[in-house]
């Protein structure tokens, strides 16, 4: 059904059964019969009050024009369509009114607020839509109820799924990132049936519903580089943004500093000094402005020189940069600053020398700030092997864009400047350099001296030693040459004295075998003589073979 013109509820002349309300600036006329039927309020009022009085006690209905218009049109016996954007006025101005099931059958609350926990609630977009266009009766719609409600669904949400708060805004490595992939894929199922699903964003909600919903979160314990990731789009979408006014910018970037986790790392450095660049910028309270110089301090070893230089605002702009918001920042670096680890430590101490080198040139630089800076540099260099060739550049600098100071004062510029740490080419410049005191240049030339006497000393050291080590060698190659020739000498006795007694073996043998030979010769010539006599060797053949045995023998 066509939607009615709005000029039909506009009446000049309401008849006596109508009542003339005013929503907004704007007149209606209603049948109060009709009205009364649906609403307990308006009944109880009539009960009590003439009809010209309700105009009067109905000035601060909690609705719009355009929803004052739905309800009159549900009174009138018009169909109710109902949608997302509509529900959560309706049901305020329902619970207003009093337009109950007790008071009327198939009244108006009943029916939004099942349409609100069948069509809302379970969907992460129509609860951001239905909470974006409750902005008109955000106060009522909170006495009721449903923001709560909102807020909890959207908790509950990002507890299941915290990539739909967007995605994190951290450094990590290839493999961090692949972990993260698998530790929070968005629903499959949903991916399945909506593969064009798009969430809404949550930075469209206005600070009044946006600050209590990402402290809902931060409480039941969401994901905090993903609400991390949400206060920062918010603070781009708002603060950012040339149409609002600065007071409003300014509680935004206030809330944004007080949602923030407290984590460290869920936010890059270079993020957290654009927020505090911007703080100051549209002065926010100091506790703000605190808050992200604490923040930048637990992390100050990731920052680059260029985001140290803020620049100055309000009374200190007679010097180019904040160098007392550096100072405070290199405090809170050191007192959160627990790890063994001295990395961070020399990059912070890297980090202040660029900073130095950078200020240096600035004319209205004071002595004590400049020195408090460098002092805290070489502070950091303690236990380390870093030398001082960064503070002499930059106290240089400074030296020649102060030209006008005067010898104590220079001194005292020096003053922080450790020579003992200064490399042999940074003291040989320095004994040139005609900026620098000549009580400095007379301590830079000693301790030069000293150092070349440290270096001869140590390299005739060397060298000694070294002659000494070779010394050491030759004597025991020589005791190890003496061993091996006795070792050989008694191998070589043993050798002949086992030749001896093999020879004494082989002499035994041969005379054995001498002798034994002699008596079988005997014992043959005794037998043959035998023989002869008794008459066996008759014939020619015995006497020939004993002459040839005894020819070969």
């Amino acid at each position: 059904m066509s939607r009615r013109d709005a000029s039909s509820w506009l009446s000049k002349s309401p008849s006596p059964s109508e009542l003339e309300l005013h929503v907004h600036g704007m007149p209606f006329s209603v049948d109060k019969g009709l009205l009364s039927a649906r609403s307990a309020k308006i009944a109880a009022l009539l009960e009590e009050n003439p009809p010209e009085k309700l105009a009067f006690l109905l000035r601060d209905i909690p609705a719009d024009p355009e929803t004052f218009e739905l309800v009159a049109r549900f009174c009138h016996g018009y169909e109710l369509i109902l949608s997302t954007e509509n529900v959560i006025p309706l049901i305020s101005l329902a619970y207003y009114l009093e337009m109950t099931e007790s008071h009327s059958d198939n009244n108006l609350l009943d029916k939004t607020v099942a349409f609100f926990e069948d069509r809302v609630l379970p969907s992460w977009n129509e609860t951001i839509k239905a909470l974006r266009s409750a902005s008109s009766a955000i106060q009522k719609a909170m006495h009721s109820g449903l923001v709560e409600a909102c807020l909890e669904s959207l908790v509950y949400k990002a507890l299941a799924d915290p990539r739909l708060l967007g995605e994190p805004i951290k450094v990590s490595t290839c493999s961090e990132d692949s972990e993260d992939e698998e530790a929070y894929k968005p629903n499959a199922r949903r991916k399945l049936l909506s593969p064009d699903w798009k969430s809404e964003d949550l930075t469209t909600l206005s600070l009044q519903l946006y600050d209590p919903l990402i402290h809902a979160m931060n409480q039941h314990g969401v994901q905090p580089e993903y609400v991390a990731a949400s206060l920062c789009q918010y603070v781009k979408k708002w603060a950012n943004s040339g149409e609002n006014k600065s007071i409003y910018k300014r509680g935004v970037i206030e809330a944004v500093e007080r949602l923030l986790p407290p984590e460290k790392g869920i936010l890059p450095c270079k993020l957290l000094f654009e927020m505090l660049r911007f703080a100051i910028c549209v002065e926010c309270s100091n506790d703000c402005r605190s808050g992200f110089e604490i923040r930048i301090g637990k992390q100050l070893d990731q920052a680059e020189v260029k985001d140290l230089l803020i620049p100055s605002q309000g009374y200190s702009k007679e010097i180019q940069y904040d160098i007392e918001c550096v100072r405070r920042i290199l405090k809170h670096f050191y007192s959160n600053y627990c790890s063994t680890d001295v990395s961070g430590i020399i990059s912070v101490a890297e980090l202040i020398e660029e900073f130095l080198m950078e200020v240096a040139s600035d004319i209205d630089l004071r002595i004590d700030t400049f020195v408090s800076l460098a002092e805290m540099s070489m502070a950091a260099s303690l236990g380390t092997q870093r030398n001082s060739d960064g503070i002499y550049r930059a106290i240089d600098i400074y030296l020649d864009k102060h030209r006008y100071l005067t010898e104590v004062e220079r001194e005292e510029v020096c003053r922080v400047l450790d020579c003992q740490k200064m490399s042999p080419e940074a003291c040989e410049h320095a004994a040139k350099n005609e900026r620098f005191p000549v009580r400095f240049v007379v301590q830079v030339l000693l301790v030069a001296q000293m150092q070349l006497r440290d270096t001869v000393t140590k390299e005739v050291q060397v060298f000694d030693d070294k002659l000494r080590r070779e010394a050491v060698e030759d004597e025991e190659k020589k005791g190890l040459d003496e061993e091996e020739v006795r070792a050989e000498m008694e191998r070589m006795s043993i050798k002949v004295m086992e030749l001896e007694r093999e020879c004494c073996m082989m002499r035994e043998e041969i005379e054995h075998t001498c002798t034994h030979q002699k008596s079988k010769r005997g014992k043959a010539s005794m037998w043959r003589k035998m023989k002869r006599k008794l008459g066996c060797a008759s014939s020619t053949h015995d006497c020939n073979c004993q002459a040839k045995r005894k020819k070969r023998f």
